[in-house]
């Protein structure tokens, strides 16, 4: 398998020369690197191509490196059952670069591509009805974005007053609780719940 999926790496690589920029085969996978502009077209000769004949696309998501200048990587997963090979092919790009949409190719990519613009905040230019599709209405930042705070900015709860749905900052219930992570069997300093009631069985 690894033999065949480097044949077609070097097949993607020589055919589209100037869009690729790199390639490898790694834990038996394909991953094509390519210029973001050219997503397009590398989509569509990986499609119709007769030696590829990738016409499943079965996933695209981000990746967020915070540090880089190009922060997200965009990843997009198709299969060929022609071939019975898999491929990824993977982009990158910064919060306001947009990415073009592929939905006109592959139009699965319509919910992909709303679910990055979710998730992450990547803009895809040309895509139909790009909104939110998983978090609420009127949520604000990008959840899987590395900055994003694990509690969220906003809580939601329903108000038995205003008898309709309220959004809040988000407010920690309780004080953080200092934890020693020690076991019982570990020999702790302090009684327990519940020893107290052994001693006096053993008496």
């Amino acid at each position: 398998m690894s033999e065949a999926l480097k044949e077609l790496g070097e097949h993607v690589a020589s055919a589209l020369d100037q869009a690729v920029t790199g390639w490898r085969v790694e834990h038996g996978e394909l991953t094509v690197d390519i210029h973001r502009d050219r997503i397009v077209e590398i989509l569509r000769f990986l499609r119709e191509d007769p030696s590829c004949r990738f016409t499943s696309l079965i996933d695209i998501c981000g990746v967020d490196w915070p540090a880089r200048p190009d922060r997200f990587d965009v990843v997009y997963h198709l299969l060929s059952m022609h071939q019975n090979h898999r491929i990824r092919v993977k982009l990158t790009t910064d919060e306001e670069t947009p990415v073009p949409s592929v939905v006109e190719l592959f139009p699965v990519a319509d919910w992909f591509e709303r679910e990055a613009f979710d998730m992450f905040g990547v803009v895809f230019d040309g895509h139909p009805d790009l909104r939110r599709i998983l978090t609420d209405y009127g949520f604000q930042g990008w959840p899987l974005r590395k900055d994003f705070p694990l509690t969220g900015h906003v809580e939601v709860r329903w108000d038995e007053e205003q008898k309709r749905v309220v959004y809040e900052p988000v407010q920690l219930v309780q004080e953080y609780r200092d934890f020693d992570f020690m076991s019982p069997w570990e020999g702790a300093k302090y009684v327990i719940p519940g020893d107290e009631k052994a001693k006096e069985g053993g008496k």
